[in-house]
């Protein structure tokens, strides 16, 4: 690749954008080793996220797909791309797709939902017809804020009745067979109150629109981490911008960094039967979720981005009995708010101005007299909610040292008191700060205590938390971005994180 090209990988979001869960052929998708090379002869799986320090590309020679596998879509020439607009998709509602096609060809759309069935790791819903692709206007850009609100309604997928909710993909094909690209959405629970499922999974868009770049074309793309300069260079978190659109593709394949942790544990809770109700972060903003109506919340992957409206939910649910449960690290760091797009359609454009400064009144400014974003800085620290907090990036992937084993969380695993679980502390890690505040609680443990290096090379511990709230919820943190990976993720599953989650659930389902 030239070099021109090749500065579109530094963020390394490309570089898993890019790759194509569906190129390896038939299903199981979601579970084949597919595999990407940015420029350098080395192989990345889909799922891998780049930036997170510890997740390094695998090396080998990356296999050749099937002939006549459509190449994925890129952020230069849009080859197809798409999103779906705004609303609450349930069981026999509808949902939108706003789709480019360049240059114009017929394409169709394939949709999956995400579960276990059986390990393919999805299951084929529906096909559209041929549909008539049209070259769509060039995004808006303001500032650094990129939008394709106006992009014309391209397909109305009708949901029928009888779907169950879940995550979703919707795969869009040229009919050339060319050029593919992908466009993840949520189908929510059927509004029925004689129908209470015991969990509500809560999908992490908000922190997927954070690092969405797209259009990642080294010109205009722009997320709250990165913008490009004028020779299309990466700039980094100060030059960023301030405000981005939900209405637009996701760069690259389309599907959103960080994906595939919501996706492991899906499929491993299916898997066992768990009755899983699906909401996305965008609905508890909102107001739409209903947290009472289940025993607990689960978020279950990496989710670094909340509104003040999310966090008091949160609260709330805790406080009136419904349990937490965090697979994840760096959860709840940023404050963000919520606005209208300029279409008028609420809680489009997600504002977080970081440690920017901004125009006094504008949506990204945050509280008043704050140095940043940051939920500390606002008074307001995750581990009051949470346990523990984020501490640091993790270097390299380190055993998880578990603690208190003979509590019930670690029942069946066989752990004895210090053992470490090979490689989850990985990516990023949380940690107890004893000059925080802990969250009122009638009782309170640390199941592991790991040390790690951060990317400076200190010696940092990593920690995960349970504790219960007076009202008898419990909530619990992982600390590490690997817990979720260890549930269903080829070559990464643990079986003691396995049951140690099974427990946990199961805790809850009977208890919480």
């Amino acid at each position: 690749m030239g070099t021109e090209l090749n500065r579109r990988w530094e963020s390394g979001t490309h570089a898993h954008g890019v790759s194509d869960p569906f190129g390896q052929g038939p299903l199981p998708w979601l579970r084949s080793p597919d595999q990407y090379v940015a420029g350098t002869g080395e192989a990345v799986p889909w799922y891998v996220s780049l930036d997170a320090p510890g997740q390094q590309p695998l090396t080998g020679a990356r296999p050749r797909p099937p002939v006549g596998t459509p190449a994925n879509s890129d952020d230069v020439d849009q080859q197809i791309k798409g999103f779906a607009s705004a609303g609450v998709v349930r069981p026999g509602g509808s949902v939108d797709f706003r789709v480019t096609v360049r240059p114009p060809r017929e394409f169709t759309v394939d949709v999956y939902r995400i579960g276990h069935y059986g390990g393919d790791g999805a299951h084929h819903m529906t096909s559209s017809p041929l549909i008539a692709g049209l070259a769509q206007p060039a995004p808006l850009v303001a500032g650094r804020t990129v939008s394709c609100h106006h992009w014309w309604q391209s397909w109305r997928l009708q949901v029928p009745a009888h779907w169950r909710p879940g995550a979703y993909v919707a795969v869009l094909t040229t009919s050339d067979n060319l050029h593919r690209n992908h466009i993840p959405f949520t189908v929510r629970d059927h509004d029925d109150p004689a129908h209470t499922p015991d969990l509500l999974l809560v999908l992490p868009d908000v922190t997927w629109q954070a690092y969405n770049l797209f259009p990642e074309d080294g010109r205009h793309g722009a997320s709250l981490y990165h913008a490009w300069d004028d020779r299309g260079g990466l700039l980094g978190e100060r030059e960023a911008a301030v405000t981005v659109s939900f209405d637009r593709p996701h760069a690259g394949a389309g599907l959103p960094l960080h994906v595939g942790h919501a996706y492991d544990f899906i499929r491993w809770a299916e898997r066992y039967g768990y009755d899983l109700a699906y909401a996305t972060a965008g609905d508890l903003h909102a107001g739409l979720v209903e947290p009472a109506r289940h025993r607990a919340l689960i978020f279950p992957g990496h989710d670094e981005y909340w509104s003040e409206p999310m966090r008091r939910a949160v609260e709330r649910a805790r406080d009136d009995g419904t349990s937490l449960v965090f697979l994840s690290a760096n959860t709840m760091y940023w404050r963000v708010e919520l606005s209208a797009a300029a279409s008028g359609e609420p809680n489009r454009l997600l504002n977080c101005r970081k440690r920017q400064k901004v125009p006094a009144g504008s949506p990204a400014a945050g509280v008043a007299g704050s140095q940043s974003a940051l939920w500390r800085d606002a008074a307001e620290p995750e581990q009051h909610l949470l346990g523990i907090q984020y501490a640091s990036r993790v270097a390299a992937p380190v055993p998880l040292v578990a603690r208190n084993t003979e509590h019930w969380l670690w029942d069946g695993t066989g752990l004895r008191e210090g053992e470490g679980l090979p490689g989850l502390v990985a990516g990023e890690a949380d940690r107890y700060f004893p000059k925080v505040a802990l969250p009122e609680h009638t009782e309170r443990v640390l199941l592991a205590h790991s040390p790690y290096q951060d990317s400076a090379g200190r010696t940092r511990y990593q920690e995960t938390s349970l504790y219960r709230a007076p009202s008898g919820a419990y909530v619990f943190a992982a600390g590490t971005f690997a817990w979720s990976p260890a549930l269903d993720r080829p070559g990464h599953t643990d079986e003691r994180v396995q049951r140690a989650t099974a427990n946990l659930l199961d805790r809850l389902c009977k208890d919480g």
